[in-house]
Parts: C-alpha cells; sequence; structure tokens
C-alpha cells in the first residue's frame, strides 16, 4: 500500500500500523495514495508514476520491489520508509528510512516541513480496473467522514462491535468501513490477508461481530463452514454487510443459516462515490423467518416487459439520486450528487472538475430504475450493454435469470461481434453440484441421481421466465473453472468476453 504527504505519499503495508499513518498523514494535511498488494511491481510503478509520490512506506512483503526501484526511479519519491527492521546493510544499499530514524528526525527538527493537501483532498483511491487501467479517485475529509458516519447509523455499528478487516484496506469499501470503526472506538481485528480459514480462526477466537464482505468472501466462508464439524462463531457476528455484487437467493439462505444472529445488509456503491449509495436489508434477526426483504429477490421479475435486475435498496439520507431517460426506455442512467462525490480523477485538472461538487451530478455509468417503494434496481452497466439486433440487452438482467435456475451456481453474460446482429449474446455458465451437461437433453433429467442440463433447456427456462427473445443467449459456454475476479471480487467481464472469443475462434462449435 502508499500513503501520501504533502500531496503524494504511499505505503504497503496490511495491519494496525496502516491506520496508524493513514491517521497520521490525514492529521497533517497529506493526501493517502494506497497501492493494492496484489499488484505487480511494475503496476505499483505506473501508479506511483501518475500520483507522483513524495514518501512511499512499504514492510517486509515489499523487499522484492527495493532492487527494482533503484533501476526505475521515481523522480517524485524523497523519502522511502520501511516498517519493518532491515538490517543496516539493506538500510545502506537501498537508502531506507526506518521508523525510528523518522521519530528522531522529527524529535530533533521539531517537525516535518509539510503544507495541507489542495482541495480538502485526503485520499487517492485507486479503482477496481475491471475494464481498462485503473483511475485514481480524489476522495474528501467531508467524504470519507460523511460515508463513515452513514454505515455507522445504517448499520448500527457501536464500541461494543469487534470488526473483522476482510476487505483490503487499499479499496473504499475496507477504507470507509475501517473508518466508521475508528469513529465509534470499536475493536479492530487484522489479518494478513482474506484466506477462508484465517477469517473463520479469526470469527471463533475473537468472538467477532462484524465484518464485511463481497459475495466471493461469503461463498468462500460458508464453503468452508459446511466442512467444519462445529461452527462455533454463529453467534457471536451480529451484523454483515456486503458490497461488491448482490448475493445470490442461495447465498442469502445460507448466511441466514450459519450466521443466524447477524443482521445482513447489501450496499450499493463506487469509489467516486467513496463507497456506499444505497443500503437494503436483507435479514434482520428481530423478525421472523427469513425477512421479508428477501421478496425482494422475485418482485417484479416474473411481469413480461419489465425490467429485470437487483434490488439495492434507498439510498443513504446525505445521498441524491435521479435517473436521467434516453429514451421511452423502463431503466435510466443512475446519477448522484452530495457531499460523498470524489472531487476529481487525479490526472483531471482541478479547473475543469466541478466548481461546486455538491451541486454536479456523478454519472455512475449504471442503468435502472426506481420502484413505486423508492427502492432502487440495478438492471446493468452502461458500458457493458449489449447492442443485439439493434435492441439494447443488459448483461446483468440476463443473468438474474439464468442464476435463479438450480442447475445453475453463477452465470456471466457477454456480447461477442456477429456479422448478422452486430454482437452475439453469449451465456458462461457454472454448474451446480450433482448437475452435468448434456449437448442433447431438452429437458432435464435425473439420471443415476444426476441432474442434466442443455442450451435448449436454458433458453426455454429464460422463455419462462419472460425473457425477451432477443435477450435469450444464443450460445452457452460452460464454465468449468472460477470466473476471473479484480481484487474487490468484481467479475472481470473483459477477460471473460476476451476468452470466449478466444475460444471461437479455435473450437467455433457451440454448446
Amino acid at each position: 500500500m502508499i500513503l501520501y504527504f504533502n500531496g503524494h505519499m504511499k505505503l504497503m503495508c496490511m495491519n494496525d500500523t496502516y491506520l496508524e499513518w493513514l491517521l497520521a498523514v490525514a492529521f497533517i494535511g497529506g493526501i493517502v495514495a494506497p497501492l493494492n498488494y496484489r499488484w505487480s511491481f511494475e503496476e505499483a510503478r505506473m501508479a506511483m508514476v501518475t500520483v507522483t509520490p513524495k514518501m512511499l512506506v512499504t514492510d517486509e512483503s515489499c523487499y522484492r520491489w527495493h532492487s527494482a526501484l533503484q533501476s526505475h526511479a521515481i523522480p517524485s519519491l524523497r523519502w522511502h520508509v520501511s516498517l519493518s527492521s532491515p538490517s543496516s546493510d539493506f538500510i545502506n544499499k537501498y537508502k531506507i528510512l526506518t521508523m525510528e530514524m523518522l521519530l528522531e528526525q522529527s524529535v530533533k527538527s521539531g517537525s516535518m516541513n509539510y503544507s495541507c493537501a489542495p482541495e480538502g483532498a485526503v485520499l487517492i483511491c485507486f479503482t477496481s480496473g475491471t475494464t481498462g487501467k485503473p483511475k485514481g479517485v480524489v476522495i474528501s475529509h467531508t467524504a470519507l467522514i460523511v460515508q463513515s458516519l452513514a454505515k455507522v447509523a445504517i448499520v448500527g455499528y457501536s464500541e461494543d462491535d469487534v470488526y473483522l478487516h476482510t476487505a483490503p484496506l487499499c479499496h473504499i469499501g475496507g477504507l470507509s468501513s475501517a473508518m466508521a470503526m475508528l469513529m465509534i472506538g470499536a475493536c479492530h481485528v487484522f489479518i494478513p490477508k482474506f484466506e477462508p480459514r484465517l477469517a473463520l480462526e479469526a470469527l471463533e477466537q475473537h468472538h467477532v461481530t462484524s465484518l464485511i464482505t463481497v459475495p466471493a468472501i461469503m461463498a468462500d466462508l460458508i464453503s468452508l463452514i459446511r466442512l467444519k464439524r462445529s461452527w462455533k462463531g454463529r453467534d457471536s457476528v451480529k451484523k454483515i454487510l456486503n458490497g461488491g455484487g448482490g448475493l445470490s437467493y442461495d447465498l442469502v439462505k445460507d448466511v441466514i443459516k450459519f450466521f443466524p444472529r447477524a443482521k445482513l445488509l447489501s450496499a450499493y456503491g463506487m469509489t467516486e462515490t467513496c463507497s456506499s449509495l444505497a443500503f437494503t436489508t436483507l435479514f434482520e434477526p428481530m423478525f421472523e423467518a427469513s425477512g421479508t426483504s428477501l421478496q425482494k429477490f422475485s418482485k417484479s421479475k416474473s411481469s413480461p416487459g419489465k425490467p429485470r435486475g437487483v434490488c439495492v435498496g434507498k439510498p443513504a439520507p446525505h445521498v441524491e439520486l435521479k435517473m436521467c431517460f434516453d429514451d421511452s426506455s423502463d431503466v435510466g442512467r443512475i446519477l448522484t450528487r452530495g457531499p460523498h462525490v470524489m472531487l476529481r480523477y487525479w490526472d483531471q485538472i482541478p479547473e475543469n472538475a466541478s466548481s461546486s461538487i455538491e451541486e454536479a451530478w456523478l454519472d455512475t455509468g449504471d442503468i435502472g430504475f426506481i420502484d413505486d417503494h423508492g427502492d432502487l434496481w440495478l438492471v446493468g452497466r452502461t458500458n457493458g450493454r449489449i447492442r443485439s439486433g439493434g435492441e439494447n440487452v443488459y448483461p446483468e438482467e440476463v443473468e438474474a435469470v439464468l442464476d435463479q435456475h438450480p442447475g445453475v451456481i453463477s452465470s456471466i453474460v457477454v456480447g461477442i461481434p456477429d456479422p448478422r446482429l452486430t454482437e452475439m449474446v453469449v451465456a458462461c455458465i457454472r454448474l451446480s453440484d450433482n448437475w452435468q451437461w448434456s449437448n442433447n437433453s431438452s429437458k432435464f433429467s435425473i439420471q443415476s441421481n444426476e441432474l442434466f442440463l442443455s442450451s435448449e433447456n436454458l433458453r426455454h427456462y429464460c422463455r419462462e421466465k419472460n425473457l425477451s427473445r432477443y435477450k435469450v443467449p444464443k450460445m452457452f459456454i460452460l464454465w468449468t473453472t472460477t470466473f476471473p475476479l479484480t481484487t474487490t471480487g468484481k467479475v472481470r467481464r473483459d477477460q471473460v468476453r476476451r476468452e470466449v472469443m478466444s475460444q471461437q475462434q479455435s473450437s467455433p462449435s457451440k454448446l
């Protein structure tokens, strides 16, 4: 990770010291620019070239970077600090500063000469990069504070909470939740990085009450819990906040089963809005059974002509939303404004940024609608839209239908070039346990205690669910591995599309 003093400093560590540095930089008016610990050196170098840091702070996990930095110098860097205790030879060879050296210098000089960052900026957070190169999003003190307080109020965090850091502190979800916990005076539990085994051990050992997840993290936790003879964390966890994509109906039911005392919420947001815009409660233990919110999973999906999608709930009190309709469609672009919106992208000239952030509407890049109850529904992304036969197809809408089939554990829909349709709708599917693919069966059947699924079977299912014919995939591809994900658990749809096109070029047969 990287911190950013005087407009530029970076940090790469994953423990309580990380938060100390973050708060220290913010206190003196600097900017923190976290680097992703999963990046290669070249990716990290490009980020540093973009944001021109003054100080780089790393720990022992980045020792391999030091020699690379010698041959690929970052002109803006003035200091390189190590949070570990390297040898004297290492310090002299790479001109490294240690914490002890910094403290001694601070005592002698009284203070290090820093100036406040412009625009009230405190954070440069890189987007996940699901399509193209990650961009540096400039976040203000106000946005970080307001969003963190919103999480405290809506989720119900308190000083009695024991919070497990499952999300990387290089992403806005993890950072804003960490700030919320600091504000409320909760206890923090760190693990080096998310691994299901480490996370479950921490949940049980420290009686964790709160955590945040993305669907991939939750699925990994549930899978491991199923293998345990006894699950000791079921009664301690009281609050789970999901982001980075909606949880499937079956996964929600599993969460309720294995975390029966936990209030389960899902949040919708993005880096450019400093995390969450809208929240929905999927399960509240104080109510009977599985909660009325689960009805949102099936609401309006069976009505012909109605858009399908994922209900993400109502906006936080300080968030303004509006829909921008380009045509007579039932769905429109989702816009937002308020103190939570980013100042700008780092490479955007400040003069070209809005002079009044709170009055400027930010286009989220998402397509959706607001129902009669004031709930926001997501249908898809504008940049993920498939243009097929002159019609717009949003992949998420098709995926919402396919994922309801008991034989489909997950699906990704992409568009590939087609001379007649412009783009052809293609569905990549992962089968549920005990299901097998058949190229011949028109209906699924039970044979030798196994269930069979076919392309025709799935097309028929889509039509039964009233999905418009032009949205029904023309091709189905059996996906036997996990879908490629970003570090925040979002699907790399561009990578899936490339793999599909490559597969079709080498073996053009359809499933």
